[in-house]
């Protein structure tokens, strides 16, 4: 029995690195150049995968967010405003020494 529960979390660590690579090659220029301002989050939240961390404020009436995708050689930040882009950036992190 034992042998069977170790084969699971093996194949169930494999599956999570496998996700985890897979996000991780979302977060390219080319991906970038495809959000426009005005897109819907729900649109970037399909191409870009869940943000690596996210903030909300909703002050009269007007919601916002900043999403931040860490990836391995680049971060992508945007705002959205009422749930569509308002502000975009990317990010090539110097490589750390």
């Amino acid at each position: 029995m034992s042998a069977v529960r170790s084969r699971i979390a093996s194949f169930a660590a494999a599956s999570l690195f496998a996700l985890a690579l897979a996000a991780c090659s979302r977060i390219t220029q080319e991906n970038f150049g495809k959000i426009d301002q005005g897109m819907q989050e729900r649109d970037v939240l399909s191409l870009l995968g869940s943000p690596t961390e996210s903030s909300s404020v909703d002050v009269l009436g007007v919601s916002g967010t900043t999403s931040r995708w860490v990836g391995r050689d680049a971060e992508i930040t945007i705002r959205f405003v009422n749930g569509k882009v308002a502000t975009k950036a990317f990010d090539k992190p110097a490589a750390a020494k």
